[in-house]
C-alpha cells in the first residue's frame, strides 16, 4: 500500500510539472512566427496581417476601453502608429476581452471609443477569444512586435510599451520604440522581453 501511495504521489508530481512547464511556455515566445488572424475591426471590416503588402512588420497590441492602465497608453499608442506606421510597422490593436464578463469593453464601445480618441489604427474584436491566448497576453496592454520575413511574422519583443505607465514625462526607457528602431536598422533588438503592466484579461 505504501509503495502504491508513493508511486501515485510521484505520478501527480510529474503530472503537476508538466502541466505547470506546459502553462509557462504558453503563447509565442522570442522568434516564434505568429500565425495570421482574421478579425472584426470598429469600421466592421475583417483586418488581417496579410493585408498589409508593404509592411516590414507589426506592433500589436492587446488593449481594451475600461482598463485605467490602456487609457493611460492611449495617447502614447496612437503616436506609435503615427511614428512608425509610414516606416513599415504599423499598429494593430485588439481587444481580448469578454463583454459578458466586462461590458465597458463591448464592440458597440469600442466603435465610440475609437470614434472619440482619434484612432489612426485598426481595434479589433477578438471574438470569441481565441486570438489572445495563442499570443500568450495575459494583460492589457501587452504588446507583441513583429518582424515580417519570408518565413512569416517573427515575434522579436513582448511585453510593456515603456518603464512608465503612469506618467509618460518620467519614462526613461521607450521599449516598443527602441525594439522597432533596431530592427529598422536590421540591428539586434536591444530589450527582447519585458513584465506587461496592466490589467488582466476578462475571459
Amino acid at each position: 500500500m505504501r509503495t502504491f501511495k508513493i508511486s501515485a504521489l510521484l505520478v501527480l508530481i510529474t503530472v503537476f510539472s508538466a502541466f505547470t512547464a506546459l502553462s509557462s511556455d504558453s503563447g509565442y515566445q522570442i522568434d516564434d512566427i505568429a500565425a495570421d488572424f482574421s478579425l472584426k475591426n470598429v469600421n466592421n471590416k475583417k483586418v488581417s496581417l496579410s493585408d498589409y503588402k508593404d509592411a516590414k512588420g507589426f506592433i500589436v497590441i492587446f488593449t481594451c476601453n475600461h482598463c485605467p492602465y490602456a487609457k493611460a497608453y492611449e495617447d502614447r499608442i496612437i503616436a506609435l502608429d503615427k511614428r512608425y506606421e509610414s516606416l513599415g510597422y504599423p499598429v494593430i490593436a485588439i481587444n481580448p476581452n469578454n463583454p459578458a464578463v466586462q461590458p465597458d469593453d463591448s464592440f458597440d464601445l469600442m466603435q465610440k471609443r475609437a470614434k472619440e480618441k482619434g484612432f489612426t489604427f485598426p481595434y479589433l474584436f477578438d471574438e470569441g477569444q481565441k486570438i489572445y491566448p495563442k499570443f500568450g497576453a495575459t494583460k492589457t496592454p501587452h504588446v507583441y512586435v513583429l518582424e515580417k520575413t519570408k518565413a512569416g511574422n517573427v515575434v522579436k519583443y513582448i511585453g510593456a510599451i515603456d518603464d512608465n505607465y503612469s506618467d509618460e514625462t518620467a519614462v526613461k526607457t521607450k521599449y516598443v520604440e527602441n525594439a522597432v528602431n533596431a530592427l529598422l536598422k536590421n540591428e539586434e533588438v536591444p530589450v527582447k522581453t519585458t513584465k506587461a503592466i496592466g490589467c488582466s484579461i476578462k475571459a
